[in-house]
């Protein structure tokens, strides 16, 4: 028998998962299956399932989605607002405070080791990622070229993420969408209160956009980082690995953040909780801050995150709250699950080529892109391997690949090595 809980135990409920969501997508949907399913029955596992499956089609951070699902179905929109907030907030807020010691530590050698050893964590973690998507999801023939195709496109041509991404959606839609699909009773159906969900969360989503826009100018750093993470919300189908080379690419063109530092914000994202995607919080901090360390400029690059923040998570409540009540309907389109199949087989691809990019960072202290027969090719330069950085990576890949520790642990463990090495060298 299903239970409903009242708005206060949901409050109390989702507090709870938000402060203790580690381990990326998988472990936070998993314990979200433990406390909903298993533990309170709220929803049953059929129900639970569906909504997983259409979080899946959705861009942006499924476990988000699918938190900010589970309230809006006990409690409505204000029950899904309460579920979805509090599930990022605590990751939020203590993501921002990491980003000020960041800033402020940056040059102390404690805080050097500890952003060294963060590094060859991350190597590992994505890695681990890759291996699991890779098993998980490729299926086919046609999805592993499609993986092949993704990695070798985006490194010899530095082709934009989002068209990939919809690249492998239209292949997908034509070529992989299943034969049949589950069929059953078409699901109620009440398009005004959809409407009426969609034009708030439009509303919403864009009013800091547009507020900025009119006290500072539309060419201002606050407006330019709402309108780019807007776009980034609606194309990071595959979780935060998938994305990570496009914001890697962008972040760097833009002069937001350098190679090193983008590793180092995924590091501080593995190690708290919430989703992973909080390192655009990171990015968005390093963009506003010029490095004075003013107090006002301190302020100032809160304002860009805070703002980042918002436009990377504000659309799911537009996709769940307009989207939900045709959940069934969304789930019987074979092209749609055609289409999700093509962009896992393009998402592994991605993080395929993360790795590699994230791999000539953290092992080597000059990578440089160079052209062979017209392609744009990365190496390292092989002098510049950095022997403590593969000491550490190798640590963190035999902690993670066999000893099977969380990655909170290896991404801790990782950290306290690095600012020993660090400090024994400085000594």
């Amino acid at each position: 028998m299903l239970i409903t809980p009242s708005f206060a135990e949901l409050i109390r409920t989702f507090a709870l998962i938000g402060c203790l969501s580690f381990g990326g997508a998988a472990g936070q949907i998993a314990m979200m299956h433990r406390i909903i399913v298993e533990e309170r029955r709220w929803l049953d596992e059929s129900s639970y399932l569906a909504a997983l499956n259409y979080c899946m089609l959705l861009p942006g951070p499924e476990a988000q989605q699918l938190a900010t699902y589970i309230g809006w179905k006990t409690h409505g929109i204000r029950g899904g607002l309460a579920a979805g907030l509090l599930f990022v907030i605590p990751g939020a807020v203590l993501m921002l405070a990491l980003s000020w010691l960041y800033v402020l530590g940056t040059g102390l050698t404690l805080v050097d080791g500890l952003f060294f050893g963060i590094k060859a964590a991350v190597l590992a973690i994505i890695v681990h990622a890759l291996i699991k998507i890779a098993q998980r999801g490729l299926r086919t023939g046609l999805q592993k070229a499609i993986m092949i195709a993704t990695f070798l496109v985006i490194y010899g041509l530095d082709v934009p993420f989002p068209l990939l991404v919809l690249a492998a959606g239209c292949i997908g839609a034509i070529w992989l969408a299943p034969a049949t699909v589950e069929r059953g009773p078409a699901s109620a159906r009440n398009l005004r209160s959809a409407g009426i969900a969609a034009v708030l969360c439009l509303c919403g989503w864009w009013a800091p956009v547009v507020l900025a826009g009119l006290i500072e100018g539309w060419s201002s750093l606050l407006v330019e980082v709402g309108l780019f993470f807007s776009k980034l919300s609606v194309v990071t189908f595959g979780g935060a690995y998938a994305v990570l080379a496009y914001l890697a690419q962008e972040g760097v063109a833009r002069g937001w953040v350098t190679a090193q530092q983008m590793m180092d914000g995924l590091g501080l994202a593995e190690t708290t909780p919430g989703p992973t995607i909080l390192v655009n919080q990171f990015v968005a901090f390093l963009a506003g801050y010029s490095g004075t360390g003013s107090a006002s400029l301190l302020v100032y690059a809160s304002l860009v995150a805070v703002m980042a923040t918002w436009v990377t998570f504000a659309p799911s409540f537009l996709w769940i709250f307009a989207g939900a009540p045709f959940l069934e309907d969304i789930r019987r389109q074979r092209r749609l699950v055609g289409a999700l199949q093509g962009i896992t087989a393009s998402v592994v691809g991605v993080i395929g080529f993360v790795a590699l990019w994230f791999a000539l960072h953290a092992l080597f202290q000059e990578v440089r892109v160079t052209s062979i027969v017209g392609l744009r090719t990365i190496l390292p330069v092989l002098p510049s391997l950095d022997g403590q950085a593969a000491v550490l990576v190798l640590g963190a890949f035999w902690a993670l690949f066999v000893r099977h520790l969380s990655i909170p642990v290896v991404t801790a463990g990782a950290a306290g090595a690095g600012a020993m090495m660090k400090l024994l060298a400085a000594a």
